[in-house]
């Protein structure tokens, strides 16, 4: 059974966005992925994993990156999303084969690091070094699954920068 996200009941009969759109807690989020064009991918048949922070969460960033840059704002909101389902099952199926961590490639380009926090709590690291834990795990969708983070995660330089190095 699904856990319910902000007292609403998170279906796994419905896609990522719209359980996430179900969420009162995720109404940011929600926003941010339609206007970077992620909706539709989130609606599609593919199988996806999306690291979802809350709006408490977004509320930390400045309100010019969630609406000013379409491009960077497609490039925040990629990098909450990897392609494959991986569940908490999967996840530290992944960081124990991973000799402690487990590198997620982002569709956005980038990679997120997860690593064991405690003998049960995930954290999962950005780019950049900050960090996130999973507050609530495995909310199913037909197309993939959600966890619910307590902080933004943000990707580093660009692709093309790193390459340029």
């Amino acid at each position: 059974m699904n856990p319910m996200i902000g007292g609403q009941a998170m279906l796994p009969n419905r896609n990522l966005l719209e359980n996430l759109a179900a969420s009162p807690e995720h109404t940011v989020l929600t926003a941010a992925l339609r206007d970077a064009g992620l909706a539709d991918a989130l609606k599609g048949d593919g199988q996806f994993t999306l690291f979802a922070p809350t709006n408490m969460a977004l509320s930390t960033l400045p309100a010019r990156a969630m609406g000013e840059n379409k491009a960077r704002l497609a490039r925040m909101m990629g990098y909450l999303v990897v392609l494959g389902k991986y569940d908490s099952r999967a996840l530290l199926k992944a960081i124990g084969e991973g000799g402690g961590q487990a590198k997620l490639r982002t569709v956005e380009g980038g990679v997120l690091v997860a690593r064991m926090n405690g003998p049960t709590n995930v954290v999962l690291m950005d780019e950049k070094g900050a960090t996130a834990d999973i507050a609530i795990y495995d909310v199913y969708d037909k197309n993939g699954v959600t966890h619910v983070i307590d902080r933004m995660l943000e990707p580093g330089v660009a692709a093309r920068q790193v390459a340029a190095r």
